[in-house]
This record gives structure tokens, C-alpha cells and sequence, in this order.
């Protein structure tokens, strides 16, 4: 029996799965935290790495391994390989503005026009989250930094490079960051990479940074990226959302809703789209397709907002939202804790409306914070079908989908019979097949079954929905 190891370094935590190559049985497996914040040094993602691949058991029986990491984040390195500062994280908003000056730019001070032309040119439009902005925030705020900049890379091409025995010179690495390498599905959300061409485009890095950085080369989905020092072929790697759909199975039509620390609607298809609206972003996948995707900030910690606010658990929580009517009563959660990014909203916060003596329940409060996590995320499909896709199949994923309340609500809200699967480590798992693929070399990955889904269907009740985007336009109108 072959194995391989499938590695998913997110924002919260790194976790490790060790599994068979040709059925994806999971073998064994390890997890180890990462430090809080929107601004973490690359060397605690190593440090944590080592310590989850010692609780899984080490890798030297391993055959191949591939990394799933969090997309966007900006590691910038020096000539000799050198962490210059901590990377910013996909959720740091600090480049708002210098996204804003992105798109003005392109358009000559037509918003409206300058979206457009980012979307037709990387597949997205600038919001903070993408790694371009982080770059321009850099240029503008700390210029001496940036001046010693000679590579850009994500955390998991970071992670790809360390696993392969490069490093920075000072810690007795070679420093060689021409050997970095990157996959499709993460570069697509650099802002500098186009969904169109298949490959960088410089003047759009040069237009918020310089074009003269070193960048990962982009491999093939299934292209082997480097070795470890125990001989274990290394994978290109995906960004986090593409491997869960990898891990997932997903095929040209199915849609993935995942409720974690961010909201992701994300789906299979076979070109790729360009939203100028910026709901959308037009990422790639890791099989060759395409991933178009809306992600919110707000999503599982919408919930937990409720129990904080109830005094009550989880399960507690469930209880009273199944038991509100649709709609809670006219109460409606705008659930913008930590500003929003779809739609881009950075400086937002949570609004709760329609308050009555009547209708202040707990119940209804519950009801509430369950639609209003699911309205955000329904927001993002619509916006999909907008653009012409047609979903045949809709997973729910994530930490959030384990609520019984979000499992029978979802479908109401989205619109769609929702099937769950068993709870897992979808991102590693995608990772583990990819190394898996690599260990291959087939033109197709492996076929790993899931079992045990459970599928929830409900009546639509678009009046929530309908009150849902009254209430949003309201409070927080489009600029």
C-alpha cells in the first residue's frame, strides 16, 4: 500500500492526513494551531508543521505529498531567501484603500470602468483580500521593505519551498528562491495571474508593485514540484478552496458552500468568468477547470456571535432557531462583524433590524443570526447564476454546517436541496489526492468515494431573502 500525505495550512491551524493512495482511506493524522491574527511570521506555519507531522506519525513512509495552504496571503522574501516581514493574511483589510486606488487607476477615475477592466484582465476585482493589494499597501506604507523585496509568494508555495530543503541562507538554507513553484488555482488569486491566458501577467504587478520580482513557477495540476529529503515526491499544492473541491469530489456543475472562520460559495466550471460587479472572482481550480468563488468574512462566526449574545451553546442555539418561524418574526441580521468582502465592505458592521417588544426573543434572535449567516452566503450563488451557471448540485461544508438548524434552514435560504457530508479535513484530504495524482502521473486524479452524505430539502421562502437584501441596501448602500 502506497501513502500519501495531504497537508492543509490554514488560517487557525495545520493538519496533516496520512493516507492510502489508490482508496483515500485515512490512515493517520495530526494537527497542531497557529498563533491569531491577520499578520503571522511564515516560521510558525513551519513550526506548526513539524509538530502535526509528528502527531500524525512523520512522513518517511510516505510516497508523495502535496499542500493545500490559505489563498492570497503575501510572503515577500529577499535575495538570500530572508522572511523580510510577517506575511499579511488573506484577512487583513489594511489594503482596502490601496484596492480602491487599484481600480480607480485602471479606469481613469471611473469606478464602474476600472472593475470591468480588472475582471477582464485577472478574472476578480481588487478587494483586500488579494495579494496584489497587499503588495501596492506595502509599496505605499513601509517603501524601504519593499525595496528589498526579490520574491513574492502564498504560504503554501512558501511551504512547497521549505518541504523541498530550501531556505534562508541565515538558517543554513541555500536561499534559492528561483526554485519556487506555485499551482494555478492559488496564483489566480494573486490579482496578477489570468484565468484567460493561463499564466502572469506583469504589467498588472507592475501597475501596483514591480514586475522585476521573482514569482513561482505555475506547474501542472498534477506536475511533480520537488523532493523532500526522504525522496517523497511533492505535489504543486492548491489554495485552500480548491483542494476542499478536490477533496470533495466536485465535478463541472456542483456548488460548494463552506461555513468556516470565512463563508466560501465556490463551483466547478469548465470556462472561466470574469464579474465586474466583484462579487465573483474568477479563480481556477486544481484539475484544469475553473472555480469562480464569493467568500464573505462572516460565516460559522455568526453563530458563535449568537451564543455569546444568548448566554446559550450551540446545540441550545439550533434548538431556538428551529423552533422561530421563517423570517424570525421581522427580525433580520445584516451579519457584518468584521466588515464584509462580498460585497466589499471592509468598514461595515452588523446590523440587527426590525426590533419589536414582540419579536425580541431569544427564538427570533437565534432565527436571525442562522438566516442572516446563510442570506450573506445565498447573496454570493446568486450572483454565480447571474453570471450564467447553472448549478446541478449544492455540499454544505465547514465547522457551521454541523449546526442542525443551518442544515435545515440552508436549503429554504439557498434555494437548493443542500447533501452534507461527513464532517472532515476536505482541504487535506484534496491535497492528499493530489499527491496522490502525482504519484500516478494519470491525466485524471484517482477516484477516492465519500460516504455517508445526508441530503436536506426544504420549501424555498424567498421572503427572507427578499427582506434580507431590503435591509442590506438600506443600512449599508452601495457606494
Amino acid at each position: 500500500m502506497s501513502l500519501v500525505a495531504g497537508i492543509d495550512s490554514s488560517t487557525q491551524s495545520v493538519k496533516v492526513l496520512i493516507c492510502d493512495a489508490a482508496s483515500g482511506e485515512l490512515v493517520r493524522q495530526g494537527r497542531a494551531s497557529h498563533p491569531d491574527g491577520s499578520e503571522i511570521h511564515p516560521d510558525h506555519w513551519w513550526s506548526a508543521l513539524q509538530l502535526a507531522i509528528e502527531a500524525a506519525g512523520g512522513l518517511a513512509d510516505v510516497a508523495a505529498m502535496s499542500v493545500g495552504g490559505q489563498q492570497h496571503g503575501m510572503v515577500v522574501l529577499d535575495e538570500n531567501g530572508e522572511v523580510i516581514r510577517p506575511a499579511l493574511l488573506w484577512n487583513d483589510t489594511r489594503s482596502a484603500d490601496a484596492a480602491e486606488k487599484l481600480i480607480l487607476a485602471a479606469g481613469q477615475g471611473d469606478r464602474a470602468a476600472g472593475a470591468a477592466w480588472w475582471a477582464s484582465h485577472c478574472g476578480s476585482v481588487p478587494v483586500a483580500s488579494l495579494t496584489i493589494t497587499k503588495l501596492a499597501w506595502l509599496g505605499e506604507h513601509e517603501p524601504d521593505l519593499a525595496g528589498r523585496v526579490a520574491a513574492v509568494c502564498l504560504p503554501h508555495d512558501w511551504l512547497n519551498w521549505r518541504l523541498a530543503g530550501h531556505g534562508p541562507r541565515s538558517a543554513g538554507g541555500d536561499g534559492a528562491i528561483d526554485a519556487l513553484w506555485t499551482d494555478r488555482s492559488d496564483a489566480s488569486g494573486t490579482g496578477y495571474w489570468s484565468p484567460f491566458t493561463n499564466d502572469y501577467d506583469r504589467s498588472l504587478l507592475a501597475m501596483a508593485f514591480r514586475s522585476d520580482v521573482i514569482l513561482p513557477k505555475v506547474l501542472a495540476p498534477n506536475q511533480v514540484g520537488g523532493r523532500s529529503s526522504f525522496g517523497a515526491l511533492i505535489g504543486p499544492g492548491a489554495g485552500d478552496n480548491a483542494a476542499a473541491a478536490l477533496g470533495l469530489g466536485l465535478a463541472i456543475g456542483d456548488v460548494c458552500v463552506s461555513l468556516g472562520t470565512s463563508g466560501v460559495v465556490s463551483a466547478i466550471s469548465p470556462t472561466p468568468m470574469a464579474d465586474s460587479s466583484g462579487l465573483v472572482a474568477g479563480f481556477a481550480d486544481a484539475t484544469g477547470a475553473y472555480l469562480p468563488l464569493a467568500c464573505t468574512l462572516n460565516a460559522s462566526r455568526v453563530v458563535d456571535a449568537a451564543t455569546h449574545l444568548l448566554g446559550l451553546d450551540y446545540g441550545q442555539v439550533a434548538d431556538l432557531a428551529l423552533h422561530a418561524e421563517p423570517g424570525a418574526d421581522g427580525l433580520t441580521l445584516v451579519p457584518y462583524f468584521e466588515g464584509e468582502r462580498t460585497p466589499n465592505k471592509p468598514h461595515a458592521s452588523a446590523s440587527l433590524i426590525g426590533m419589536t417588544l414582540a419579536n425580541l426573543t431569544p427564538a427570533n434572535v437565534a432565527r436571525a443570526f442562522v438566516e442572516g449567516m446563510l442570506c450573506c452566503q445565498a447573496a454570493g450563488l446568486d450572483a454565480m447564476t447571474d453570471l450564467g451557471f447553472e448549478p446541478k448540485a449544492v455540499m454544505l461544508i465547514g465547522g457551521g454546517a454541523q449546526s442542525p438548524a443551518t442544515r435545515v434552514i440552508a436549503p429554504a435560504i439557498l434555494g437548493y436541496p443542500v447533501s452534507v457530508p461527513p464532517e472532515g479535513e476536505y482541504v487535506a484530504r484534496g491535497a492528499a489526492r493530489q499527491a496522490a495524482w502525482v504519484l500516478t502521473g494519470d491525466d485524471r486524479p484517482p477516484v477516492w468515494p465519500i460516504s455517508g452524505s445526508v441530503d436536506f430539502t426544504a420549501d424555498p421562502t424567498p421572503i427572507v431573502r427578499q427582506r434580507y437584501n431590503q435591509v442590506n441596501n438600506l443600512t449599508f448602500p452601495l457606494a
